[in-house]
């Protein structure tokens, strides 16, 4: 992503958000960035994902994220660190109860119904369109396991406004059928 285009979702989502009210004014939700393969419980953003979270932290430098929410899992947690430490924030980690995704969602959904000004949510691949659709008229496709680029921006306080789809870093590989 070249400094005009990081410049320009900045600049976007900081003009989408306003003052700070009962409920968030942007809710920006991305999956985490690419992970290792190992271990299989639980593993640590790749090299690759590192540096997509790092653009992910350079690309909403600007966007006055107020709020972070990620899940227990490292991979989440790392995708929104360096934003977090840029920007001073503590993220809200929720646990993901396993065979438990609808729950999570609504919890999520929960959490951000509390926060004001912009929410920043880092999900997974099975949980981002849930969140989207709950906050937004939108219903996006299920992610793909290689999709990492996706970045929702949803005002939850426009009534049946859809969610903006933008791509944020390096281009993904072309997904699968049935997936975006």
């Amino acid at each position: 992503m070249t400094f005009s285009q990081t410049l320009g979702i900045g600049l976007l989502l900081g003009s989408l958000a306003g003052g700070a009210t009962a409920a968030p004014d942007q809710v920006i939700v991305v999956r985490h960035a690419e992970r290792a393969p190992e271990p299989k419980d639980d593993p640590a953003l790749s090299a690759e994902g590192a540096e997509r979270a790092e653009l992910l932290a350079a690309t909403l430098a600007s966007a006055q994220v107020k709020t972070i929410i990620t899940t227990h899992y490292r991979r989440t947690r790392e995708t929104a660190a360096p934003l977090a430490r840029q920007l001073g924030v503590t993220p809200t980690v929720l646990t993901i109860r396993r065979g438990d995704v609808p729950a999570h969602i609504e919890e999520v959904l929960a959490e951000v119904r509390k926060a004001t000004g912009v929410v920043l949510v880092v999900g997974h691949s099975n949980t981002v369109a849930a969140i989207v659709a709950g906050l937004s008229s939108s219903q996006p496709a299920k992610l793909c396991e290689t999709t990492f680029a996706n970045l929702f921006v949803v005002t939850p306080g426009a009534a049946g406004a859809p969610a903006l789809q933008l791509k944020y870093s390096k281009p993904d590989q072309p997904p699968e059928a049935g997936c975006q």
